[in-house]
């Protein structure tokens, strides 16, 4: 009803809306039974989502929300997450700045998922699809776990997650994420698109600002860089992606994954990291 209503102050006539009414005066907008077990989701498990009431979902959504169109809430989104393999774990980093077109919606957003101990994902593009896909892994990768008693796999999770959005491909999900952990060979590094596309790799930076990150990654990275090193390399690469990208900033979270589980490292604010690195500049120069 809130979407219903939205779209009725902004003038949108299709057919699939309906006309205004009082709550509950129509029949077919009477609460039923079937209706609650449907949002309960009790006929099966979470990925086994309805489809919405029209054919394309996405060109839907360009023909309500689109730049030209009077709803003022845009689907337009930017981030930076980073993540990469070294010899003592994988480094993950993200910025926390939520967007909606030129709206900047939250500058405290957790872009870092905690699926298990030795598990992560990152989030960029749509946050309640990558929110609700990550979760439905945690479960699954919890269920593995009592079916089998062992963990899950790295390269398992990804191509869990990736076989799940892969059924939605072209459905208007919107979601560019990286799985990361630590399992029997070692620490695992996998990007997931909400096409299916699954990658493996040693270095992924995704959003908005990825190629102001991959400009400091590419100079800095190697993979024989000790811990303290590859922190700085990070957190530097997310503060220089969110001073040139308008879509990201906010704060710079960062966790280390290593054989023992994830480590949340710290959650730094760029305001204090420019300040900082200013500082650094001038007293390189003045030498």
């Amino acid at each position: 009803m809130a979407l219903e209503q939205l779209l009725w102050d902004s003038g949108a006539t299709e057919s699939w809306i309906g006309g205004r009414s009082t709550l509950f005066e129509r029949e077919e907008d009477k609460v039923r039974e079937r209706d609650v077990d449907l949002l309960r989701n009790v006929e099966g498990p979470p990925e086994n989502m309805v489809s919405p009431p029209f054919s394309n979902p996405q060109l839907h959504l360009d023909q309500n929300f689109g730049d030209d169109k009077p709803v003022k809430i845009k689907f337009n989104h930017g981030t930076t997450c980073l993540a990469f393999k070294f010899k003592h774990g994988v480094m993950v980093a993200t910025d926390s700045r939520a967007t909606a077109g030129g709206y900047i919606a939250s500058q405290e957003v957790k872009k870092v998922i905690e699926i298990n101990p030795y598990l992560l994902g990152t989030m960029a593009g749509g946050a309640a699809d990558c929110q609700f896909w990550e979760r439905v892994l945690a479960m699954e990768c919890r269920l593995y776990e009592l079916r089998n008693k062992e963990r899950i796999s790295v390269a398992a999770a990804s191509k869990l997650l990736a076989n799940m959005v892969y059924q939605y491909k072209g459905m208007g999900l919107s979601m560019g994420t990286m799985v990361c952990g630590w399992d029997k060979k070692g620490p695992g590094l996998y990007y997931v698109d909400d096409g299916g596309q699954r990658l493996e790799g040693s270095l992924f930076s995704v959003g908005s600002g990825s190629l102001f990150a991959y400009g400091v990654l590419d100079e800095g990275y190697s993979y024989d860089i000790e811990v303290e090193a590859a922190k700085d390399l990070a957190i530097r690469s997310i503060y220089h992606a969110t001073y040139r990208d308008a879509a990201s900033g906010g704060f710079v979270n960062l966790y280390h994954m290593k054989e023992t589980g994830w480590e949340h490292c710290g959650w730094m604010d760029v305001k204090e990291l420019h300040w900082k690195y200013h500082d650094e500049k001038i007293a390189r120069a003045q030498q």
